[in-house]
């Protein structure tokens, strides 16, 4: 699953938990209705601004919404130095 889907479905989730549906969130989050509906369906990440606006208008933590995501990051390359001489040739 991706990240956006994964986002959808716990936005979804909470939504109908909270016993709103998308054009009452759509105007206490002040975005289009048709982005919670491209969010729920993981066809859209939400912005920074959004994720906020979306929490804060169904009285969750951001966190809630993120349940499900984490991130792992790779591995660390460490440089090293070449020659000169060995650049010249």
């Amino acid at each position: 699953m991706s990240v956006a889907e994964t986002f959808g479905d716990n936005l979804a989730r909470i939504r109908r938990e909270a016993d709103v549906g998308q054009d009452e969130l759509a105007v206490r989050a002040s975005v289009h209705r048709t982005e919670i509906s491209q969010l729920e369906r993981g066809l859209r990440i939400a912005r920074i601004d959004t994720l906020i606006k979306l929490a804060a208008s169904l009285e969750v933590t951001s966190d809630e919404l993120l349940v499900g995501l984490a991130w792992v990051p790779g591995e660390t390359r460490h440089g090293k130095f070449r020659s000169c001489a060995a650049a010249d040739s």
